[in-house]
């Protein structure tokens, strides 16, 4: 088998139009992986808005708070304590929990819609000590607004302790300030410009570098209090720089209200429509996403407001909704796809467990490009093909593959094949299952195949 045979954006040869086709692909390709009996959807758009128009399901058990985790930063700082030791245990119990969400599932695209979101307002683990509070960040800025407005998602990310120490807003000082005139201290502009180049109305909306220095001091004070009984975000007048400041063209006021009027402003943009659009169609639909496609989902975003949910399932218009399987899976699809397909009961779900099933998915991310929660810039992790395609990452799957496979003790292969695939599986692919001289053998040629390889 090809790399380019891997890659290619033709469908698989041996896919049959029709209402099975679809729905398979449907969980394929708004959820996660096909995962045992479940049953496919009758129709697209009922399947993608009964996630969402429902209650999160998702459990969280043995994590805190963000709160709960400075203060455990705090205490690791005063007694200046080496390598974690208050901070690694909750790291684990995040991993633990998220990740078991992420394997039992029963509301894929809305699992996927947590982990878009978090990919598009990024928090990595490489810098800003956010290691202990990464996992309540998803859990209370994301995961409570994937189903309301943008813009109120936007607010609970500029203001959580993850995202203000991550992109250093938390040290940043208004330059004629009292803080700043007494320690000479000034502004540090990393949280304004990503907010205005990836988070919100990206470049094409011709901001310019003024308007980031002006909204840079419009979130000076915007800091993290870590002093507080109760460490969280605060808003410090002594630190923000006063007066009235313009961004794009709008004046704000001083103080907290500014930032909030100026989050307003931008999270409500067109140009931010456009751009959230356009992620959203790339990630669910085409590497190269229409013009029609975005301007559909723009429009339903400007039309209601940024209803995040009438714009996820709005995905459903699109005509690339119901076309075989296109998006070539990132590390962390293929993985968790793979692991969705197996019997989890193979799999132990003890989290003291070395084998557990979320911790064989963690290491399966670092060990395939795409550590958990680790993305290398701001920018998060790339959605497209050419980014995850080299003959050595392809190589890694096969590797990874072939080791998963061997948990596997009494399913035939070709059950899971048809249950994951459908109609996608190849003929090819079902030819070199069958003659293959193991089970292990036969599992890895299905999650080595083309079409096992997209969703």
């Amino acid at each position: 088998m090809s790399i380019n045979e891997v890659t290619s954006n033709t469908s698989p040869g041996s896919s049959e139009e029709g209402e099975d086709v679809v729905s398979l692909g449907t969980i394929n390709r708004f959820g996660l992986g096909a995962s045992g009996p479940e049953q496919p959807p009758l129709s697209i758009k009922d399947w993608l808005a009964s996630q969402l128009h429902t209650t999160d399901k998702a459990s969280f058990t043995g994590v805190g708070s963000c709160a709960d985790a400075l203060i455990m930063l705090r205490t690791q700082r005063m007694n200046k304590m080496q390598g974690d030791p208050l901070i690694k245990p909750i790291f684990q119990a995040e991993v633990t929990t998220q990740l078991n969400n992420v394997l039992t599932s029963q509301q894929p695209f809305r699992e996927r819609l947590a982990w878009f979101w978090f990919n598009h307002f990024t928090v990595s683990l490489r810098q800003g000590s956010t290691r202990g509070i990464v996992g309540a960040y998803m859990r209370e800025a994301i995961r409570p607004h994937i189903t309301g407005r943008f813009v109120d998602m936007l607010v609970a990310v500029m203001q959580h302790p993850a995202m203000l120490m991550y992109l250093d807003n938390a040290s940043s000082i208004g330059p004629s300030s009292p803080v700043g005139k007494r320690y000479h201290r000034g502004l540090n502009e990393n949280l304004a410009r990503e907010c205005l180049e990836l988070h919100t109305v990206s470049p094409a909306a011709g901001y310019t570098q003024a308007d980031v220095t002006s909204f840079a001091a419009i979130l000076t004070g915007w800091t993290v209090d870590m002093k507080a009984d109760r460490p969280g975000f605060a808003f410090q007048p002594g630190k923000h720089e006063p007066g009235e400041k313009t961004v794009m063209g709008q004046t704000f006021p001083e103080g907290e209200v500014g930032g909030l009027q100026a989050l307003h402003f931008l999270g409500t943009h067109p140009s931010t429509y456009r751009h959230i659009a356009t992620k959203l169609v790339t990630h669910f639909i085409s590497d190269t996403p229409s013009p029609q496609d975005v301007s559909h989902i723009s429009g339903v975003l400007h039309d209601t407001g940024g209803d995040l949910t009438m714009a996820s399932v709005a995905l459903a218009d699109l005509p690339g909704a119901q076309r075989p399987p296109g998006k070539f899976r990132s590390p962390m699809d293929y993985a968790t796809a793979v692991m969705r397909a197996l019997p989890l009961q193979d799999i132990s779900m003890q989290p003291d467990d070395p084998h557990s099933s979320s911790h064989t998915l963690f290491s399966a991310f670092a060990g395939l490009g795409q550590p958990l929660w680790t993305a290398p810039l701001p920018n998060g992790w790339s959605d497209l093909a050419t980014d995850w395609a080299a003959p050595a990452d392809m190589l890694a799957r096969t590797d990874w593959a072939w080791r998963m496979a061997a948990h596997v003790r009494s399913e035939d292969p070709m059950d899971i094949a048809h249950a994951t695939l459908g109609p996608a599986l190849r003929q090819s692919t079902v030819t070199a299952m069958r003659q293959a001289g193991a089970r292990q053998d036969a599992l890895t040629l299905l999650f080595s195949s083309p079409e096992f390889q997209r969703r």
